[in-house]
């Protein structure tokens, strides 16, 4: 059975740092972070493929860092300068099917999903 499984969303003052981790049950050919607010569309956070090329959001550019274990089947989402636009609920996502340009942030090009973890950033 495949599994995506998070963990370290928490909540954090504006400016504060976490890190996220996702560990898949299989080695995926991309992984990716996504994030979803209450009232909001999905947004695509940063991805990465099997290349190690990664793609990130203008809005978090400079802020986050997406990266892979040693294994590739682990992925982290490093945050640093959170802000409270931050705040959702965050989801890592895995793609089975080779893409030649990756699955960047086009989320109907990754075949599996995590249940996700919050982060809440305050003021």
């Amino acid at each position: 059975q495949v599994q995506l499984v998070e963990s370290g969303g928490g909540s954090v003052q504006s400016g504060g740092s976490l890190r996220l981790s996702c560990v898949a049950s299989y080695r995926p050919y991309c992984m990716g972070w996504f994030r979803q607010s209450p009232g909001k569309e999905r947004e695509g956070v940063a991805s990465i493929n099997s290349d190690g090329s990664t793609n990130y959001a203008d809005s978090v550019k400079g802020r986050f860092t997406i990266s892979q274990g040693n294994a590739e089947n682990t992925l982290y989402l490093q945050m640093n300068s959170l802000k409270p636009e931050d705040t959702a609920r965050y989801f890592c996502a895995a793609g089975r099917i080779y893409y030649p340009n990756g699955c960047a942030q086009y989320g109907d090009r990754y075949t599996d999903w995590g249940q996700g973890t919050q982060v809440t950033v305050s003021s």
